[in-house]
Formats: structure tokens, C-alpha cells, sequence
């Protein structure tokens, strides 16, 4: 189900990028400027069908947003972030802690000790 949501919404989001960018700019972008007839005024455009797919794309694509995180806190099941935070991983549970090797061994060897690493040639 939740593949289903995310499939739709990522085409929503794909259509309402292509809605918005195919739409003639009006030169009223922020507020700024203003087409004839007091349009910054007005507070309203003539509805055309681009923007009333915009409007609808957009709609859809919050519902689908709310809907995938809906999904998503169900999925959650109550378990947060927080109470993992408080348990320790097994690993640190382990009371046996490997010993640790001899000092005398991290030392280099002496120079009686010092044999070649290589194999030599017999």
C-alpha cells in the first residue's frame, strides 16, 4: 500500500513541476509588479484550466503527503527515537571481556630474537 501512495504522489509531484512550468508568467510573481487592471489588487485572476490543475495536482499531492505519513506512524508502532536511546545493545551487556594479550608480547623483538621474515633459499 504504501509503495502504491509513493508511486502516485511521485507523479503528482512530477505533473504539478510540469503544470506550474508550463503556465504563462504573469509578472506578478510575489506580490511584485502587477498586471493591467489592478491585478496585484484584486486578489484574484481569471480561473484558467492550468491553474485549476494546478490547484487540483496540489491537493491531490497533500493528501498524499498526509497519507504516507500516516502510513509511516503506523508503521512506527510507538517505538521512537527516545526510548531506543535508553536500552544498551547486547553487546555492551557482556560481562566476559576477552582478556587482554601479555605485555612482553606488544614489545619489538631483541636482536638475538630478530629472524628474517622472508623465507631465505636453502
Amino acid at each position: 500500500m504504501e509503495n502504491v501512495v509513493l508511486i502516485v504522489h511521485l507523479i503528482l509531484a512530477l505533473g504539478l513541476i510540469a503544470v506550474v512550468l508550463l503556465q504563462r508568467s504573469e509578472g506578478g510573481g510575489l506580490g511584485m509588479g502587477g498586471g493591467g487592471g489592478g491585478g496585484a489588487v484584486s486578489g484574484r485572476s481569471a480561473a484558467t484550466a492550468m491553474g485549476k490543475l494546478t490547484w487540483v495536482l496540489a491537493a491531490a499531492f497533500i493528501v498524499t503527503s498526509i497519507t504516507l505519513t500516516i502510513i509511516a506512524a503506523e508503521k512506527s508502532a510507538g517505538s521512537s527515537v527516545i526510548d531506543r536511546l535508553g536500552a544498551t545493545p547486547p553487546a555492551l551487556n557482556q560481562g566476559d571481556a576477552p582478556a587482554l594479550p601479555d605485555a612482553d608480547a606488544l614489545l619489538p623483538p631483541t636482536p638475538a630474537e630478530n629472524t628474517p621474515q622472508v623465507p631465505t633459499a636453502d
